[in-house]
């Protein structure tokens, strides 16, 4: 990519800054086209700290103060580059917002914000930069949005968001065909969770143990600028293109090697998943028809409705559930309490509630803020921090490690209500207590 121009949402920190220093290595210059200028307490990085090890990687940097819901913000950035570096080789459009809250709870500045960042700021960014790109040999569009995978099951407990995931998707679905022997326009997605500062702020502190790091991505990412225009339309999942680039041993991306590693959303991998088989027949073809997606890489494309069809998803019946010993929740709380100590309250500082349904269920709660710990049957007297809904015989299979609870939030066998980050702490203490339960 040496000479090269890359022009990145979102490259201040994270996935976007992997990718634009792994360019840089080359001897690309980069655009780093984000909003962050001063330093934010819980997110290091601005675009001028990104454009320091930028140059120090070996690449030229430009840093532009780019708000993506602010076209003119766009327009000029890219004015910019044009200027500085001749023209435009490589748009990644990373720059993206994310709150996993259900329709109820997804304040509507939140849902306009996801949507003018995803997917309207993907659009847009496009828009202004394809006249640019239409004249580069190279020619790439990557969009970091996921396989178009239309099992409700991804939609049920964060509909806002993976709308305007899907919307970044689409655009590539669109200009793909658009701009088909111009430009290349590919969408990549993560197997596995990500280790990044908003991890730690989704997930908490811990979280990132069961995270890959950046690299897996910005290494993907190179493979797909490597390959010709004729690659395009594809959505392409990190692990998936390595392999095929001959690469074997993955723990080199893990943060922790040979710890579990968490899957990522919109991918039906996990046998606590649901899956959804679509009965129509037909192949996908470029005019037209709805793509539904799981887990593909240039060379794996699903079978699709044709244009204009409706189509039609059969979802499979879920296997009978073990009914839970009697009493199995009341030992699960028993063990627990066990388990308690104030290092685990001061490590945790949060009281969980639990709302069980089926046999030996009810509401119960597990207090990690006060008193060395406590835990009971019925409402906490304080307040709760999050509240989780779910059976007795899932919440068994939970705290012994036979389900685990991204998973079961992910496959809608657990609700979350309150706080996300203090929900997966709660994570780090089941380990701990696995092989008592």
């Amino acid at each position: 990519l040496a000479g090269c121009t890359v022009f990145i949402t979102g490259a201040s920190r994270g996935i976007g800054k992997a990718i634009a220093l792994k360019a840089a290595k080359d001897g690309a210059n980069i655009v780093i086209a984000a909003k962050t200028t001063q330093s934010h307490p819980k997110l290091s990085g601005t675009i001028y700290t990104a454009a320091e090890e930028i140059e120090a990687a070996g690449g030229r940097a430009l840093p532009c103060v780019v708000d993506v819901r602010d076209e003119q913000q766009i327009n000029d950035a890219v004015e910019k580059a044009v200027e500085k570096f001749g023209g435009i080789d490589i748009l990644v459009n990373n720059a993206s917002a994310i709150s996993l809250t259900n329709t109820l709870e997804t304040p509507t500045k939140r849902v306009d914000l996801m949507m003018s960042v995803n997917t309207r700021g993907t659009y847009l960014t496009s828009k202004a930069c394809i006249p640019f790109l239409k004249k580069s040999k190279i020619a790439h569009i990557l969009n970091l949005s996921p396989p178009l995978n239309l099992n409700p099951m991804w939609f049920k407990q964060h509909c806002a968001y993976t709308i305007a995931k899907y919307g970044m998707s689409m655009c590539v679905l669109g200009m793909a065909e658009e701009f088909r022997g111009e430009i290349a326009v590919n969408a990549l997605w993560p197997k596995t969770a990500i280790h990044t500062a908003a991890m730690d702020m989704l997930g908490g502190s811990g979280v990132e143990s069961q995270c890959r790091k950046v690299d897996i991505i910005a290494d993907a990412a190179y493979s797909i600028f490597k390959k010709p225009k004729s690659f395009t339309g594809n959505f392409v999942i990190d692990e998936n293109i390595l392999k095929e680039e001959g690469i074997k041993n993955f723990d080199i991306y893990a943060v922790k090697p040979g710890q579990p590693l968490l899957p990522d959303f919109f991918l039906d991998e996990h046998p606590d998943v649901a899956v959804i088989k679509q009965e129509s027949p037909g192949s996908w073809h470029s005019t037209g028809g709805l793509q539904s997606v799981q887990n593909v890489s240039h060379s794996q494309r699903t079978k699709n409705t044709p244009k204009g069809a409706v189509p039609e998803f059969k979802e499979e019946k879920p296997q009978p559930q073990s009914k839970p010993h009697y009493g199995a929740v009341e030992e699960t709380f028993r063990i627990v309490k066990d388990s308690l100590s104030d290092d685990v309250v001061k490590a945790t500082q949060a009281i969980y509630q639990f709302e069980l349904s089926g046999e030996d269920g009810g509401t119960w709660f597990l207090d990690l803020k006060n008193r060395g710990g406590t835990v009971g049957h019925g409402e906490p007297s304080d307040r709760a921090d999050v509240v989780m809904s779910m059976s007795t015989d899932d919440f068994v299979k939970m705290f012994s490690g036979k389900l685990k609870p991204t998973v079961a939030f992910m496959s809608g066998k657990l609700k979350i209500k309150g706080n996300m980050a203090l929900a997966i702490k709660l994570e780090k203490l089941m380990n701990q207590m696995n092989s008592r339960l």
